[in-house]
């Protein structure tokens, strides 16, 4: 499992005492995140991290940018904004060697030009392992729909694509969806 953009504060701040900067920490996220990591050790879930930042006093098109490290911490008056080239060619593996993706979520805020590249990198390995490995690639939520403009084609190889994110996952996790069941006689379709 690959945890990064927003969310990637917290964990990192609560398991790792990384300093975040200005970057996203979610407070009650932040109180049941070592629950979390003892069930994924328990049942055997890797869970990766970004190891680099890329990282903005700014949040806007023309922002100077930094990298940071998990070692080095984000300083305050800096924000993580994308993930850095490390953590792009670490998760480009991770993904290139996979049979099933689903991706919910991009790794940065794909829409500000600096901040485009993790999300460039996931699409890019998402269309290789689809392309190269068969791989059942998933991708869900409006953000994740919207990134794929930034790889020209993506959208026409990639196994399917929702812009339902939560429900797209509840319907993986094999919850009933009221339309699915209204549509089914009360039984899930697939």
């Amino acid at each position: 499992m690959i945890i990064a953009g927003g969310l990637s504060f917290t964990f990192l701040s609560v398991i790792k005492n990384m300093k975040i900067g200005n970057s996203i920490f979610d407070e009650e996220g932040a109180k049941i995140i070592n629950d979390i990591m003892k069930k994924a050790d328990e049942k055997g879930v890797n869970i990766h991290f970004p190891v680099d930042f890329l990282s903005s006093e700014k949040r806007e098109d023309n922002a100077m940018t930094k990298i940071f490290d998990v070692d080095s911490g984000i300083p305050d008056g800096f924000a993580g904004y994308d993930i850095g080239p490390e953590s792009i060619e670490i998760f480009s593996k991770i993904i290139s060697n996979s049979k099933t993706v689903v991706w919910n979520g991009p790794p940065g805020m794909f829409e500000l030009t600096p901040f485009k590249n993790g999300s460039i990198g996931i699409i890019n390995a998402l269309v290789m392992a689809t392309k190269n490995n068969n791989a059942l690639t998933i991708v869900g939520g409006g953000e994740s729909v919207s990134s794929l403009k930034l790889v020209s084609g993506s959208n026409e190889v990639l196994s399917h694509i929702s812009t339902g994110g939560g429900a797209s996952l509840e319907l993986l996790e094999g919850k009933n969806l009221p339309g699915v069941l209204y549509l089914s006689d009360n039984k899930i379709i697939f």
